[in-house]
């Protein structure tokens, strides 16, 4: 399906502003809400048990659902389902293969966690995922070439989110690497930066999580 996924979720969100694209289905997940109002982003779906949300918004979320009941999707307190990986599940069954999300990040370190894991069950359904904010990126790669535009300023760290990941190449960037083996008990993929060239990093076989700081 054209166009993109773009969730809201309840963690840290640290931009003024989220750019939207024609053709992009935007879901509001619990608390992520509070941001939509914040940036007067309409979203197409809000999707939650609402567990993080004000008193104030859960009012104008349960007008809303009275209004227009298909815009508002209530969950049980108790499942196995995090809201987040929910809205993924309701992005997929749209059709969507890019997903990006905001307000993943931040609060407690089991709910970033939760949201990386939920870009691995991206990854694993053939699509793609993105946790954004206004600091860095984090996205994972398996078995592929993950390229990165020039004059790009900052910091790439790699891990490996299985035992190991063999085939593991970087190319122009300050520290390269030659179809390494990157395990997940030691950090030699830490704190690589950009030098303004076109650069990749590829995995032959595994699944590498890369986390981006710009400058």
């Amino acid at each position: 399906m054209a166009g993109r996924c773009v969730i809201i979720g309840a963690g840290d969100l640290s931009v003024s502003e989220i750019p939207l694209h024609e053709g992009d289905y935007v879901i509001a997940a619990d608390g992520g809400f509070s941001y939509c109002r914040y940036l007067e982003i309409e979203p197409d779906l809000i999707l939650g048990d609402f567990d993080s949300v004000d008193e104030r918004n859960m009012e104008d979320i349960m007008e809303m659902r009275a209004r227009y009941p298909e815009k508002v999707k209530v969950l049980p307190v108790e499942k196995d389902d995090t809201d987040m990986l929910a809205a993924i599940k309701e992005g997929l069954n749209k059709g969507f293969e890019e997903f990006v999300i905001y307000g993943g990040q931040g609060g407690r370190l089991a709910h970033t966690m939760a949201n990386i894991q939920c870009l691995n069950y991206l990854k694993e359904k053939g699509a793609k995922g993105y946790l954004m904010d206004g600091n860095g990126m984090i996205l994972v790669a398996k078995n592929e070439t993950v390229r990165f535009k020039k004059n790009l300023e900052g910091f790439l760290s790699l891990f490996s989110l299985g035992e190991k990941a063999e085939g593991v190449t970087i190319t122009n960037m300050k520290y390269l690497l030659d179809k390494a083996v990157v395990t997940n008990d030691f950090p030699i993929g830490v704190s690589n930066e950009f030098i303004g060239k076109e650069s990749s990093v590829t995995v032959e076989n595994g699944t590498l999580l890369i986390m981006i700081d710009w400058n």
